[in-house]
């Protein structure tokens, strides 16, 4: 059933929300990547959740082909592939050879690799209905296992009583992101882009409860480190995760010139 038709107006309107909406959280890195530049140096942030969200939109992108007149997550997943792989271009201009080599090294295991093999798996040995139910049923479990990402936030916010690394705008945006990608999926009957956002949403109503719980509690301060700040290479990220893009984006650390956030790992 299609994103786009005119017989299910409600479908395209929440499609077209989620779109705006993952656009701007595929844009989140933006102050990272400036700093980046800025510092002719990527100063200990990591690729991985820029690869990661890569590789998701390339999946998404795939279903929404072979499933066809999903024009909505086409063009989200597009814009998806095209952004990310300026931050990923940006990294390696900058990076160090360590720093480029892994990046190399998980681009050609999970773009090429990994995506390769599940293209070949879904086009050789199904047809039809059953190679969208696999596909579906694949970009599922990588939704799901994506989630793994917030839980490292989660327990560093519990664990320092400290929201510095977890802004509710963020969360905020990642809850409303689930919310509008799960209506879509639901109103276009297509429970493969609906289920990951179900786990989203509660992700995120779990994220804003702990930042007003801890809002105003004083943060406690491990041993030998300094308030505010992170170990070099450091960075939390937050997954953003919804039926059209699992975006992955990364906290920065609060440096001594600058404090920013970054994807929450965060979409379909």
């Amino acid at each position: 059933m299609g994103g786009l038709s005119l017989q299910h107006p409600w479908a395209f309107a929440f499609g077209l929300l989620g779109n705006i909406i993952s656009f701007t959280t595929f844009l989140a890195p933006i102050p990272t990547f400036y700093r980046i530049y800025k510092s002719k140096s990527t100063e200990g942030f990591q690729s991985v959740p820029y690869v990661v969200a890569l590789f998701s939109a390339m999946l998404w992108i795939f279903y929404a082909l072979i499933k066809s007149n999903e024009f909505l997550l086409i063009t989200i997943n597009a814009a998806g592939i095209v952004i990310e792989s300026i931050y990923i271009v940006m990294y390696f201009v900058y990076a160090d050879k360590k720093a480029k080599w892994f990046t190399a090294k998980i681009m050609l295991g999970l773009n090429v690799g990994f995506f390769g093999a599940i293209l070949l798996f879904t086009l050789l040995l199904f047809k039809g209905e059953k190679r969208i139910v696999t596909l579906g049923w694949i970009c599922v479990a990588f939704s799901v296992s994506v989630f793994v990402a917030p839980l490292s936030i989660i327990k560093r916010v519990i664990q320092t009583r400290s929201v510095e690394y977890m802004p509710f705008s963020l969360s905020l945006s990642l809850t409303l992101s689930a919310v509008v990608w799960f209506l879509y999926g639901l109103l276009i009957k297509d429970k493969y882009v609906a289920l990951p956002n179900v786990l989203g949403f509660t992700f995120g109503i779990v994220q804003m409860g702990l930042y007003m719980f801890y809002m105003n509690k004083t943060p406690l301060v491990p041993e030998g480190k300094v308030a505010g700040k992170l170990p070099a290479g450091g960075e939390e990220h937050v997954v953003n995760l919804h039926p059209v893009t699992e975006m992955a984006v990364p906290r920065s650390c609060k440096a001594e010139a600058m404090s920013h956030h970054s994807p929450a790992v965060n979409m379909v």
